[in-house]
């Protein structure tokens, strides 16, 4: 029996988001979490249909195989996409009563609905990024996630800090965008191509006086990235974004938009290293970018009092990590660690935003001093919270430690030895910060005693994700299994994820 193709997840996801704006339209003024349950439900259906499509090479659709993959790689992230934005729902159903109040409107559910079927909508760009192997489809899917982002990060109206969020979102995003299709632009002149695996052919027998044109074209292209995965020194939007927006959103910003840039990087570094004088230098730039990037984000992460800052800082330091796995690029390993590495920071940060938003519609906050007492107040909502800051901080038998290992092995194999001291001293004061959210659960008292509620469907997620994060740090293979899926195809694919460069190391 043939296997779905790839492309009807996206076709799903589509079809969930239409149905959800057109809804919204025609709904009268009343409670709209009902929109929110339906998104769940859609999302939730894709995300298990997911698991019954394998890759499948489109030669066969010459003009859709010019622009789409559905390589392995591929299908993964776009799992990741589903994964992401189904728990980003849910703290969006949690977190709706805030959201009512922040919004100005003729009845008090105005504009709640569009919160539910915008992410559905972003999770379709974030799936085509997963497959754009074009600069020109990359180039149209970013756009539709990062004009998404720029409507949810201000959507609260009413809050002064979230209209500057949008703000600086929206400038720098334009800024970042305008740096990335001149750099298209310039690799385009150059190669006479924006399919990546035809660039890569051309690259391969560019002559020596081209190569200074092009490195120009790919660093900027290298600044529009940048600023999608919050990399040094294209960062500064990050904590004032971060804090401003709402908390689901500042969540699907800090792991959705983080792993479609690196997916994005990946592929669109690769055709560069088909020349090794252009690629050695792609990657020097890479890894120093990294060092940068993983001394800022920790040492500016230790003073912070407001656990979204904290987390803001902690998505940049963890951005460097990442960057230090793709600067040691090692064919076969690179995707690996880099999609093993986010799958466990997806499950950390979005466990640690789904307690915060329960605690901040509780208590109002979500400064360091409104966790003092948690322990006591809800046990569930600590230990989950317990469960992210460890496996963030890299504590062995989560998934954070293995990712982290992974990253230093690549490292150590490359003779990166810069980059693995700063980094071993970096997870030191990441230990300094996370384990400050530790102690304000345990050790400090709280102003408040009373008990913190939390509904079955949010202790079920706490449950999942806790669960993960210790089965992926002991037991990886089903991530690892993902990667190495075959193509079923007699002509070769070109992918970082083929078959038997990945199994030979795995």
């Amino acid at each position: 029996m043939t296997s779905p193709l790839p492309i009807l997840l996206d076709i799903t996801v589509l079809a969930v988001g239409l149905i959800l704006l057109l809804w919204e339209a025609f709904a009268d003024d009343r409670e709209k979490t009902f929109l929110g349950w339906f998104a769940i439900l859609g999302i939730g259906a894709a995300f298990a249909f997911s698991f019954f499509v394998k890759p499948y090479d489109f030669s066969d659709m010459p003009q859709l195989a010019q622009f789409y993959s559905g390589d392995a790689l591929a299908i993964f992230y776009k799992r990741f996409a589903l994964g992401a934005t189904l728990i980003v729902l849910i703290m969006a159903v949690e977190f709706r009563p805030l959201l009512a109040k922040a919004i100005p409107g003729v009845g008090q559910n105005a504009g709640t609905g569009e919160f539910f079927a915008i992410p559905v909508l972003t999770c379709l760009g974030l799936m085509w990024m997963a497959s754009a192997v074009d600069f020109i489809m990359i180039f149209v899917s970013l756009e539709l996630v990062t004009i998404s982002f720029y409507i949810l990060v201000s959507y609260m109206r009413r809050n002064a800090f979230s209209l500057e969020a949008g703000v600086k979102y929206l400038i720098l995003g334009a800024f970042s965008t305008g740096f990335l299709v001149y750099g298209i632009t310039w690799i385009f002149g150059i190669t006479g191509q924006t399919n990546l695996h035809r660039i890569a052919e051309v690259v391969a027998v560019l002559p020596p006086e081209q190569h200074v044109p092009l490195l120009f074209g790919m660093a900027l292209v290298l600044v529009g990235l940048g600023f999608k995965v919050a990399a040094v020194p294209f960062q500064l939007w990050i904590p004032d974004v971060y804090q401003g927006a709402p908390t689901p959103i500042t969540a699907f910003l800090s792991v959705g938009s983080k792993a479609a840039g690196f997916i994005v990087l990946l592929r669109v570094i690769e055709p560069f290293l088909a020349s090794p004088v252009i690629g050695a230098k792609l990657l020097a730039v890479l890894g120093g970018i990294a060092l940068l990037t993983l001394l800022y984000g920790n040492l500016a992460a230790m003073p912070q009092d407001n656990l979204k800052r904290l987390l803001a800082y902690s998505s940049i330091a963890h951005a460097g990590y990442l960057l230090m796995a793709v600067a040691s690029w090692r064919n076969g390993t690179v995707a690996v660690t880099v999609s093993y590495y986010l799958a466990g920071y997806l499950l950390m940060t979005l466990l640690a935003f789904l307690v915060m938003v329960v605690l901040n519609k509780a208590v109002g906050g979500d400064a360091l001093s409104d966790f003092n007492g948690l322990g006591q107040r809800s046990p569930i909502l600590a230990f989950g919270m317990l469960m992210a800051m460890l496996s963030l901080a890299g504590i062995p038998f989560t998934a954070g430690f293995l990712g982290k290992f992974m990253v230093f092995r690549d490292a150590i194999a490359q003779q990166h030895w810069a980059l693995v001291v700063v980094g071993v001293l970096t997870v030191g004061a990441g230990f300094y910060y996370y384990l400050k959210v530790v102690r304000a659960m345990y050790w400090n008292a709280p102003s408040d005693a009373s008990a913190i509620t939390t509904t079955p469907l949010v202790k079920t997620t706490i449950g999942v994700l806790v669960a993960l994060i210790i089965v992926l740090g002991v037991y990886p293979q089903p991530i690892f299994k993902m990667l190495r899926q075959p193509v079923p195809s007699a002509k070769p694919v070109a992918s970082l994820t083929s078959t038997p460069t990945v199994a030979k190391h795995f």
